[in-house]
């Protein structure tokens, strides 16, 4: 029988296909996995192929150009997220992991990107699957610039555009609230 985190995983993986099969998120068609991960992630989810609209396939393609063109970034976010995976369900949390950098990418709030229905909701699937990450943010950090944040003090390519979060002029940005 599966664990109950490979049961949230699960759900939490539907309602993203879901989301973004209504063109409710800024994922491609494989929502930023591999081909072979794609089709055994959507067999496991007896989830059907994507749609054959021309439209639906013409920005999809501009999704997958664009995550080829922030390759280096997007391997960075990646990085970072599966260095902190639970550990519990480890075929759907690199899944998770993957699809959520993916998503990073987009330019609304990263639940929105995913298709969820708030920002509770990215907390609830984030806790499932990289709760010691969750823990670093202490601040309540919206999330995308959380992980950018992250990365800033791992010493790698993003560097912060201030000294600390106090002195930003995009505090608010950070930390405000979400609509």
């Amino acid at each position: 029988m599966p664990s109950q985190n490979t049961l949230d995983n699960r759900r939490w993986l539907k309602r993203i296909f879901q989301a973004q099969r209504l063109g409710n998120t800024c994922l491609p068609d494989h929502l930023g996995l591999d081909q072979s991960s794609y089709q055994r992630l959507s067999q496991q989810l007896n989830i059907d192929p994507p749609s054959t609209n021309p439209l639906h396939q013409e920005r999809n393609l501009l999704r997958e150009d664009l995550l080829q063109l922030r390759q280096d970034e997007w391997q960075q976010l990646q990085d970072l997220l599966l260095a902190y995976l639970a550990g519990k369900d480890p075929e759907n949390e690199q899944a998770l992991a993957r699809v959520i950098t993916a998503a990073c990418l987009g330019t609304d709030h990263l639940w929105r990107d995913l298709g969820l229905e708030s920002r509770q909701m990215l907390r609830d699937l984030l806790e499932c699957n990289v709760p010691e990450l969750v823990r670093k943010n202490t601040q309540n950090m919206r999330w995308k610039r959380f992980f950018y944040k992250q990365l800033c003090e791992q010493e790698g390519s993003y560097v912060c555009r201030s000294p600390t979060c106090e002195q930003c002029t995009s505090y608010n940005e950070c930390f405000g609230d979400e609509h």
